[in-house]
């Protein structure tokens, strides 16, 4: 409590939004150490608990604070097959529950140590490849996302020879093409993916999988296809051109920085645009910081739900995630965000798009306890734009019935979700088809 939560920061906006190297700056060994030293000898440490992957922070944050890094990594790899990925993307529900944001609002940098070990870790070769003994049974993992790669560690580590299956031209799914470069850099994942082929997973990419007829000669399969469909907006004007999906321009652009090359005509840029991000959620939040590296002349970014409290929310206090307002770093970088606005139409001149009426709403609490009920207001606008992004979340997606030698995990299983959340489910359906693998049936 006597030393001060530092954060390492962003990169200053004039500097980063000029390239998509990642935003995040780092501390170094010494500053790192004192701000593991934060972490308190809690009676009980909550941090555990809200943690999907049942990470155990005082242990690692002591690790650090001694300057023993390897057994620090050792502690994080027990309970996390990837803590490089959420030591940059994860919103930290550790952070949400630590005794020291219950206190004095000032929790342990809980993610940012998490990713400064596994630099230190790779650094200094704590990761290598490590050999299994087999036990002559096949599996196969659809999908190659957080889930996918994770039950594809956990099989591969309990013997059984694991071949992943990728619709895309790369490995990663959500981490490859639906986060920006400038959150996490995709060395960062290859370098994970050059340890795992080292110790033996088998990946196919460009195999698109019937998940009707999956394919023969496998023992069991994990499902972790993720949610490829996006919520959409069926009004009038959906079908001017200007309008895309997120996950379009995302993974485009993420494509155009592994190198590939588009035709003019299919490239969605935002340069010299007035775009319309329709959605407050992380994705949108991507959207905008895409958009400004491509050079946006404006952006906007308008949400259907109420402006969140700022700092803390009566309406949910802990145990509850709070729900409170984030300004993440695309944000900062320059984008006027509107709340309480929902979408009727496009309007559009020869065929394109040129802006989007909008009505303010609000919400009045429903009267038999379940989701708000929304009002319209009458005051209605138009918000001009020449391109907009849709990112207003994702279907759960529908599957066929299995046999019992299937297993789902991620997305594919709960709809939508976080990283942390993946590789957890991930763990779990590796765990689940070694159970049933093992049982003899």
């Amino acid at each position: 409590m006597t030393v001060p939560r530092q954060e390492a920061g962003y990169r200053p906006i004039h500097d980063r939004i000029l390239d998509f190297g990642e935003v995040e700056q780092t501390l170094n060994t010494s500053d790192r150490k004192l701000q593991a030293s934060r972490c308190m000898d809690c009676g009980v440490p909550f941090c555990h608990w809200a943690c999907p992957l049942g990470n155990r922070p005082p242990e690692f944050q002591d690790a650090i604070y001694k300057g023993k890094w390897k057994e620090a990594y050792e502690i994080l790899s027990l309970t996390n097959d990837f803590p490089e990925f959420t030591g940059r993307i994860c919103p930290a529900l550790c952070e949400k529950s630590c005794v020291l944001s219950l206190a004095i609002d000032a929790p342990v940098t809980i993610r940012e140590d998490e990713a400064a070990v596994m630099e230190i870790a790779f650094r200094e070769g704590f990761v290598t490849p490590h050999e299994y003994r087999r036990n002559g049974k096949k599996v196969a993992v659809i999908g190659s996302g957080p889930a996918g790669l994770a039950a594809a560690n956990g099989l591969n580590r309990r013997g059984y020879e694991v071949t992943v299956f990728e619709k895309d031209e790369y490995i990663g799914g959500l981490l490859r093409f639906g986060i920006p470069n400038f959150k996490i850099n995709k060395a960062i994942i290859d370098r994970r993916l050059s340890v795992m082929e080292a110790e033996g997973v088998i990946f196919r990419t460009g195999t698109a999988i019937d998940l009707k007829k999956l394919p023969e000669g496998f023992d069991a399969y994990c499902i972790c296809t993720g949610t490829p469909q996006a919520r959409d907006l069926n009004i009038p004007g959906r079908k001017l051109k200007g309008i895309y999906l997120a996950m379009e321009m995302l993974s485009q652009q993420n494509r155009v920085l592994a190198g590939q090359t588009f035709p003019e005509k299919e490239r969605i840029s935002a340069k010299g645009k007035k775009v319309l991000v329709i959605g407050g959620g992380d994705t949108g939040s991507d959207c905008i910081g895409t958009s400004i590296r491509q050079g946006a002349a404006m952006v906007t970014q308008i949400e259907i739900m109420p402006k969140p409290p700022v700092g803390k929310n009566p309406a949910t206090p802990w145990p509850q995630w709070p729900v409170v307002l984030k300004t993440s770093s695309s944000h900062e970088e320059g984008c006027t965000r509107r709340w309480s606005l929902n979408t009727l139409g496009f309007i559009g001149k020869d065929g394109k798009v040129t802006g989007a009426e909008v009505e303010e709403v609000t919400w009045e609490p429903s009267p038999d306890g379940g989701r708000p009920v929304m009002k319209p207001t009458g005051k209605k606008e138009v918000i001009e734009a020449d391109m907009v992004l849709l990112a207003m979340g994702f279907l759960k997606p529908e599957h066929p019935a299995y046999p019992e030698n299937v297993f789902l995990a991620g997305d594919a299983a709960s709809g939508a979700s976080l990283v942390v959340k993946c590789i957890a489910s991930g763990r779990k359906a590796a765990a689940d088809a070694d159970a049933w693998l093992s049982s003899g049936k």
